[in-house]
């Protein structure tokens, strides 16, 4: 669980992201879950949209893919959500929170 003041400088970094995954309206695939993965593996933070053609809204999903990835949310607004989890990978520049 991360805190109000972690999940702030969070923020801070994920505003000037691009959105690192898109959903498209197949919706949550095991392709797309797979990509939020990687994205996680190999950066710690993702950001990650959705066209308006999919039917299930970006608060439904990103709770979907913290339960199955286990990490965090860090926001979630419009058809966007940054989700974040610490990775093990050595040789990166882990986000110091």
């Amino acid at each position: 669980m991360i805190t109000t003041k972690q999940r702030s400088k969070l923020k801070a970094i994920a505003n000037t992201l691009r959105p690192a995954v898109t959903i498209g309206k197949e919706e949550l695939t095991e392709s797309v879950i797979r990509e939020i993965e990687v994205a996680l593996y190999h950066h710690e933070i993702a950001k990650v949209a959705s066209l308006k053609s999919c039917t299930v809204s970006a608060k439904s999903m990103c709770a979907e893919v913290c339960e199955v990835l286990q990490c965090e949310p860090v926001l979630c607004v419009g058809n966007r959500f940054v989700v974040y989890k610490r990775s093990d990978k050595e040789g990166i520049e882990h986000i110091e929170i």
